[in-house]
């Protein structure tokens, strides 16, 4: 059995939908080999990414960055990972408000650090919610735990 992480900030009501929507995705009953695991960044602690085979970051765009609870994540996580999981296959998504770049940027340059691997384009939402964005996310977890489970990452 692999193991799937989402870490996802979402402190509000779209936000955790989006997240459920990647979690959803992610558990498909057609998809029988992934166990999905989901964590708020508070609760995600170094042994939670060691033991993961795949990883998917969900944050909200803040001043231009990620969230200060998912940077807090990296802060804590960093180097008791580093080295223990270079190439770990990852994807995220970001709620944006604006356009998404700095966070786009902060994610990649400390992933790049750890040495981990982005299999997938970032899901960018911006702007103004809309019902896409749920597919999106599915569409997101889905991918990621077929993918998993079939050994393309």
């Amino acid at each position: 059995m692999k193991r799937l992480l989402i870490i996802a900030h979402a402190p509000s009501d779209n936000t955790q939908k989006m997240h459920q929507a990647v979690i959803s995705g992610a558990s498909d009953s057609r998809i029988e080999n992934v166990e999905v695991v989901s964590l708020s960044p508070l609760e995600t602690q170094p042994e939670h990414i060691n033991s993961a085979h795949a990883i998917i970051l969900g944050t909200t765009e803040n001043l231009g960055y990620m969230a200060g609870l998912m940077k807090d994540v990296f802060d804590r996580c960093y180097y008791p990972c580093l080295e223990k999981n270079e190439g770990l296959p990852f994807a995220f998504y970001v709620r944006a408000g604006h356009d998404g770049t700095g966070t786009r940027r902060a994610i990649e340059g400390i992933t790049t650090g750890m040495r981990w691997r982005l299999v997938q384009d970032p899901l960018i939402c911006k702007g103004d919610f809309q019902a896409a964005f749920l597919d999106q996310c599915e569409e997101l977890g889905m991918s990621m735990a077929a993918s998993l489970e079939a050994g393309i990452i």
